[in-house]
């Protein structure tokens, strides 16, 4: 790849250690890194590189999604679940997501990509663990074809269910598997797609999906296999008091205990949501450096609670931000879930809250620690060339820029981000995705939905 010169950026904030912001700098990214920041007055012309006009632009790492399901993008704002609680809202979802197949899993995953990058998301995780049996194996494929497409930074898992209705757990039998063909799915997808190299476009993790559908035997297997081949590990956990009342009944244990129980903490771990964590199981989890995945805009519509973030980040957790599912969310806009957690934890916590900076690097350098990466979530020559750009001439933000590492929390952004670059390469231009084109995929996406809603 070529080189790429931003100039005149009127801010880098960079989410650093030292939290630099760099003021009226250049920067140069060359073989996907960042090589350079600072003053390149006299040398732009003779690199023969291509150019980004920085002036009025606030510039920020690019934000890192590490929660999602993709496939419920197709059922967003149903009205025969809008006021239910979690399990409820499972029961009667499943029913629908038991259709879903390969077309389905690609047009759902590019669309919520498209979203997430325009609202400068450059790293997605999504947790997939429906696979119809009609539907066959290949559902994670279609994920990283639609990522490649786009030029998404993606984090993929290899999701499980075992346990279905007939076995006490939630899903249909219809989307579950056994023990041995999600051990040998997941060992396929990571000899085919994991890689741990600096850069890395594509990885992947273990992730059965929760206390209430999957079996403790698929739990310690997933966690040996991760563990053997060098994947992290992902799960829900604590989500809701009737999960805790699931894991009390039938283990005995509530959800953090049962899940210590089968191996599964440690730093190549975390939890999405965490809600019902004790104070306890917060300082045994800050003592194991398992991470959790904070997801305030679905936690509030399912009414789940409200995650004991100031106390997680107090105890040095790694919290990294998520949207979760499409369908909990109703949407895949990570700068929305920034400022609304920033909002919620004021409401709830006052001066014990994250400050909108500190969601910002919840938003960057907490996803990179939970998904394991060291070469993204922050701006830094020889950092993987991941940001987006802002620009503050936009009517919404006139008077609204003197702060920018608070910025998108305080003010927040009401339109698409006006550039994104991941590895290097310019996906987002002018507020447009440019990698793909954005009317075809809809256009084929609506057709799917007609199909699998009927």
């Amino acid at each position: 790849m070529g080189k790429l010169v931003i100039k005149r950026l009127k801010a880098i904030v960079s989410c650093d250690a030292n939290d630099t912001v760099y003021e009226n700098a250049d920067m140069l990214i060359e073989d996907n890194k960042i090589a350079y920041i600072g003053d390149m007055t006299d040398g732009i012309r003779r690199m023969g590189a291509s150019m980004i006009d920085g002036r009025n632009m606030i510039c920020y790492p690019g934000l890192i999604n590490t929660h999602h399901h993709f496939y419920q993008y197709f059922s967003r704002n149903l009205p025969q679940v809008q006021n239910m609680e979690l399990f409820d809202w499972l029961k009667t979802l499943y029913e629908i997501w038991k259709g879903i197949d390969r077309e389905i899993v690609y047009c759902s995953s590019a669309l919520a990509m498209t979203e997430l990058m325009k609202w400068g998301c450059t790293t997605a995780f999504d947790h997939h663990y429906v696979f119809p049996k009609a539907a066959g194996h290949l559902l994670i494929d279609e994920q990283f074809r639609a990522a490649d497409a786009l030029g998404m930074r993606f984090a993929a898992s290899r999701g499980s269910m075992d346990l279905s209705k007939k076995d006490g757990g939630l899903p249909p039998d219809s989307v579950v598997q056994t023990v041995d063909e999600i051990l040998e799915d997941s060992r396929r997808l990571a000899a085919e797609y994991h890689d741990a190299s600096f850069g890395s476009m594509r990885t992947l993790a273990l992730a059965p999906c929760s206390p209430f559908s999957v079996s403790g035997e698929l739990m310690k297997q997933s966690a040996l296999l991760a563990r053997e081949l060098g994947l992290r590990l992902h799960t829900h956990l604590a989500e809701t008091k009737d999960e805790e009342n699931y894991t009390l009944a039938r283990f005995g244990m509530k959800p953090y205990d049962y899940i210590e129980s089968l191996g599964w903490t440690g730093s190549d771990v975390w939890y999405a949501h965490g809600i019902h964590f004790t104070d306890d199981e917060l300082i045994r989890i800050a003592k194991s450096g398992s991470g959790v995945a904070h997801c305030p805009i679905s936690n509030m519509k399912l009414a789940s609670g409200v995650a004991k973030v100031p106390r997680m980040l107090e105890l040095g957790i790694p919290v990294g931000l998520a949207v979760d599912g499409s369908a909990s969310n109703d949407g895949s806009n990570l700068l929305e879930e920034l400022r609304v957690g920033y909002l919620l934890h004021r409401l709830t916590s006052a001066e014990k809250a994250p400050s909108g900076y500190d969601m910002l690097k919840m938003a960057t350098v907490g996803g990179a620690k939970l998904l394991g990466r060291g070469d993204i979530g922050h701006i830094a020559p020889g950092m993987a060339a991941d940001m987006f750009l802002v620009d503050t001439r936009r009517a919404e933000l006139v008077g609204a820029a003197l702060d920018p590492k608070n910025m998108l929390a305080t003010v927040g952004l009401k339109a698409p981000v006006d550039y994104a670059i991941i590895n290097g390469r310019v996906t987002i231009a002018h507020r447009r995705v440019i990698t793909q084109d954005e009317a075809s995929l809809a256009r084929r996406g609506r057709e799917a939905v007609a199909r699998y809603l009927g």
